[in-house]
């Protein structure tokens, strides 16, 4: 049985509204979730994306995902932070549906809501694995399948 999550969906950027239904955001972050969660899910523009992660990370440029974890246990609490515009270019450059890149983004933002890091080569690693499995539970390809 998959942990409860109580979701608020914010858009900012409506441009993929349709595409992102709560009943499926819900499913992509339940699927990475190792316990009950409590998480916005916010999808901005590139303008506040690009100031949120100047403003919290030093880096002066719209990211795909940023994760804002305030709790590990016994809730997972955290905002995501999506720029649409970046998912939707990323996308189109790896040649992946729009929607399966987008729940790449949230099962990525939801493990960095648990702990999980990427930033030393053995997390990258176990990372990447986990992202893998879930999305490949959830029928999605593996984005980091190298050919």
């Amino acid at each position: 049985m998959k942990p409860a999550l109580s979701l608020s969906l914010q858009f900012a950027d409506p441009r993929h509204r349709a595409l992102l239904p709560r009943h499926k955001v819900q499913r992509f972050i339940r699927a990475a979730l190792e316990l009950p969660g409590e998480i916005a899910v916010r999808i901005v523009d590139a303008e506040e994306g690009r100031a949120l992660n100047r403003e919290y990370r030093g880096k002066d440029y719209a990211t795909n995902v940023l994760t804002f974890d305030y709790a590990h246990e016994p809730v997972v609490g955290a905002d995501l932070v999506i720029c649409a515009e970046v998912v939707e270019r990323e996308a189109a450059e790896m040649g992946v549906a729009l929607l399966d890149h987008y729940a790449h983004m949230l099962v990525h933002g939801a493990l960095h809501a648990q702990g999980y890091d990427h930033e030393a080569d053995d997390e990258a690693t176990a990372m990447e694995a986990r992202e893998s499995e879930i999305l490949a539970a959830l029928g999605i390809a593996d984005p980091y399948r190298r050919s």
